[in-house]
């Protein structure tokens, strides 16, 4: 039975995610759906967040994902976006594990090294990526979505190789997968 993977690109202001179901064979991921959670700038710190936590929700009742991928938080940026980001991760995280649904982080570079082979890859070279994975007529939007779906995608093949290198170990080799 197919995987359901739930992708998150966290933010206070847009919180991207992408739920992906994918076998366990390369090619077979398909989008189910995707969108942005978004919170009006203008509402207090605990609104948001609480807005953030009960879609979280919404969302794994409905789609019952099986497993839950996130972007490890890596900033350069200034202190107070690092903060907010950061306490949406936190509402994010709590929200998936109090679903009961096991979360995995990859960072930017790691989700770019599984979709291209390389830790620098452009944005256009990942969103062409994304699209020719999941079979796509047109790029997903916006970019939050994108990166969302290049998370999950990023954790269905992880998922998938561990799977291999323990039927390796078991003696059961690739052809079993």
């Amino acid at each position: 039975m197919p995987d359901r993977i739930l992708g998150v690109d966290p933010g206070l202001s847009e919180t991207g995610w992408a739920l992906l179901e994918g076998g366990s064979g390369p090619g077979t991921a398909r989008l189910l759906a995707g969108g942005c959670i978004r919170t009006p700038a203008h509402a207090p710190l605990t609104e948001r967040l609480r807005t953030l936590y009960d879609e979280l929700n919404s969302l794994q009742r409905r789609w019952r994902p099986d497993q839950a991928a996130i972007e490890e938080m890596f900033f350069l940026r200034a202190a107070h976006s690092v903060r907010s980001t950061l306490q949406a991760r936190g509402v994010i995280l709590l929200s998936i594990s109090q679903g009961g649904v096991p979360v995995s982080e990859y960072n930017p570079r790691q989700v770019k090294i599984c979709l291209t082979g390389s830790g620098s890859a452009p944005k256009a070279q990942m969103i062409r990526m994304i699209q020719a994975a999941l079979g796509l007529p047109a790029p997903l939007t916006p970019d939050d979505v994108s990166d969302a779906a290049a998370i999950a995608l990023c954790h269905l093949r992880s998922h998938r190789l561990k799977r291999l290198v323990v039927l390796d170990r078991l003696g059961g080799g690739a052809r079993s997968a």
